[in-house]
């Protein structure tokens, strides 16, 4: 088990915003967010960006990737640009429970039991392998990632907000590996695929490391641009952006269209339909408006809806993807005109 806990505060020189009031400073900021995370995390924009459209909608992220594309990098320089504590777990076979969120100890010199907490008491936890843990340590996180709180020894302990879980996990070496279950994959909001690099993005990913020593990742040049209380008050303007009653719809239909689709044996439940509006709301901050556009609502689909859904037997058997077969649900349902 590996656990590293790191803090970033404001650098001095960064000129620190006030607390956002209307969508279009909340849009802002964000923007400014990215511009930082950018200066030492080259490419991918929309793997940033469905990272900033969890952060937004208070909600956690599954990263799904090969090793060495950059995801604790990604977390770290989050982490930096907004000010937040951040701590990292090394997810592995003899991690325990009490590992992840802490445990009840007795003190000697003070003659009592005292709660040791644990990495999740903080605001952005990266879960590094989560499957790689057994399924008594994944359900660790399903408290704190729905509730933002912990209970230890029947004492609960509220985490202070924000508080967000960036979770990863490596598609292809399966030895030693633990699947989710559907409660657990059921609390991230996004399931993001974290694809390679495009050439142009690779080479500028190496000519960066030549003053490089190691393996060390440098966000030292990162500015502070926001703090814990700004992203809670973004959080709360993304919640109330207007979603129309046609847009409603269209979301809904688009998940109860899941469960009786051909290649599809289990469609995705009511949170899904919650998931996918609150997603889209950020998805509408990233575009600068103060609206949902159906636009907002298709984007944020398959992220939102690809770990909601189990493929049919048959569809397996063809190759199918859950990304082929959502697109073509899709397609299939008219977006309402504005």
């Amino acid at each position: 088990m590996e656990f590293n806990s790191t803090d970033s505060h404001f650098s001095p020189s960064a000129p620190v915003p006030s607390i956002p009031t209307t969508p279009q400073e909340t849009t802002d900021i964000v923007l400014r967010i990215q511009e930082q995370i950018h200066k030492v995390f080259i490419g991918q924009e929309y793997v940033v960006e469905q990272i900033l459209c969890a952060l937004l909608a208070g909600g956690h992220v599954l990263l799904e990737g090969v090793p060495g594309l950059g995801k604790t990098l990604l977390a770290k320089a989050l982490a930096q640009t907004c000010s937040c504590h951040s701590s990292r777990i090394q997810f592995t076979p003899d991690l325990m429970p009490a590992d992840v969120t802490g445990h009840m100890f007795y003190d000697m010199k003070a003659s009592e039991f005292v709660v040791r907490r644990g990495p999740v008491f903080t605001n952005l936890m990266l879960a590094d392998e989560i499957n790689r843990a057994p399924a008594k340590t994944q359900a660790a996180l399903l408290e704190v990632m729905q509730e933002g709180q912990v209970t230890i020894e029947g004492e609960t302990v509220q985490l202070s907000p924000p508080f967000l879980v960036i979770a990863t996990q490596n598609p292809i070496e399966q030895d030693g590996t633990y699947a989710l279950p559907e409660a657990q994959l059921d609390r991230f909001l996004l399931h993001v695929m974290f694809d390679y690099p495009t050439e142009q993005e690779e080479l500028a990913l190496a000519a960066s490391t030549f003053d490089r020593v190691g393996n060390h990742l440098d966000v030292d040049k990162i500015e502070a641009v926001a703090s814990p209380e700004m992203i809670v008050a973004l959080q709360k303007i993304t919640a109330n952006i207007r979603v129309d009653d046609s847009v409603l719809n269209y979301a809904l239909n688009i998940v109860r269209t899941t469960r009786n689709w051909p290649g599809i044996r289990t469609g995705a439940g009511p949170r899904g339909g919650i998931a996918l509006i609150r997603s889209a709301r950020a998805s509408a901050i990233l575009a600068g408006r103060d609206f949902v556009a159906p636009d907002d609502v298709k984007q944020q689909a398959i992220p939102t809806l690809r770990h909601r859904i189990t493929l049919s037997p048959d569809a397996e058997i063809e190759g199918l993807t859950k990304e082929h077969i959502l697109n073509r649900l899709l397609d299939q349902i008219e977006a309402p005109r504005r």
